[in-house]
């Protein structure tokens, strides 16, 4: 997510006169800003396999159709990940992240939510965004019953991963990074936070109010120079979930290179909260 659109749509919010659809459309533009781009141009995913899931959705009423990058571990019975990323950017953006992933030892499913990449077309929601992690969440559970599944979301993929795994009961743990607790609190800490568009937020992704309800162990991770989303919301929302949990502040990390920092301290992490030893 980026500061200046985000705010200036939920700021704009203020003198809208439009219809509450209308409202609602431009908050989903901006907070998920759905597109084919990747991070930086194109990303090697060259050692991934494309995927496919396929599903009914609920909420359109329609097929719908995910791409997904598979990058499996040789050796059977290794952990499995659901890799949900952040915005703007299509799922080949996160593969450096999702090849550290990888390196840690998971083999991983990384997902486009519908407007996304090559996945089906249409503007994301909280709601079909929850949608599609829950059909990815299922789609891995069918294709690998025995392996032990963790769930990671970055950015706003961590309220999404929040959402996924307060939702089911069979996930090993789960991780985030770079994440919030709420959409209204990020606003908050903007520059003009303190004009009050929070009544008019639809897209609230309220993690500090799920967080409790994760049956599993959480890992927190976040950056120390996070200029996008503030340490301080990281911490928040470590301390409203229960135990078992850890949480890692990442001195030097950025909303961006934060994975690749604490690589270090993501291994001891797995070690001892997840009981994960990496290659």
């Amino acid at each position: 997510m980026r500061r200046t659109p985000l705010f200036i749509a939920l700021a704009a919010a203020v003198t809208i006169t439009a219809g509450c659809a209308t409202l609602d459309a431009k908050q989903r533009e901006w907070i998920f800003q759905p597109s084919d781009r990747s991070w930086g141009g194109a990303q090697s995913t060259e050692d991934m396999q494309d995927m496919w899931i396929e599903f009914q959705s609920t909420t359109t009423g329609r097929a719908e159709r995910l791409h997904s990058l598979w990058m499996p571990q040789p050796r059977a019975g290794a952990p499995v990940l659901l890799y949900l990323h952040g915005a703007r950017w299509n799922v080949a953006g996160s593969s450096g992240r999702i090849r550290r992933m990888h390196e840690l030892g998971f083999s991983v499913l990384a997902i486009d939510y519908r407007g996304f990449g090559k996945s089906s077309a249409g503007l994301p929601s909280e709601v079909t965004a929850a949608e599609d992690a829950r059909a990815a969440w299922q789609w891995l559970a069918q294709q690998h019953p025995d392996a032990p599944r963790y769930i990671f979301g970055h950015s706003l993929g961590g309220a999404i991963a929040i959402e996924l795994a307060r939702s089911v009961d069979d996930e090993r743990g789960t991780l985030v990074e770079g994440t919030f607790t709420s959409i209204a609190d990020v606003v908050s800490t903007f520059r003009w936070g303190w004009l009050p568009v929070s009544p008019l937020i639809t897209q609230r992704f309220e993690s500090v109010r799920k967080v409790a309800d994760i049956g599993s162990p959480l890992l927190v991770v976040h950056g120390s120079e996070d200029t996008l989303i503030q340490p301080a919301l990281g911490r928040k929302l470590f301390e409203a979930a229960q135990e078992p949990k850890q949480f890692i502040l990442v001195e030097g990390g950025s909303h961006h290179n934060t994975n690749a920092v604490g690589q270090g301290q993501y291994r001891q992490a797995l070690a001892s909260l997840f009981q994960i030893k990496a290659p």
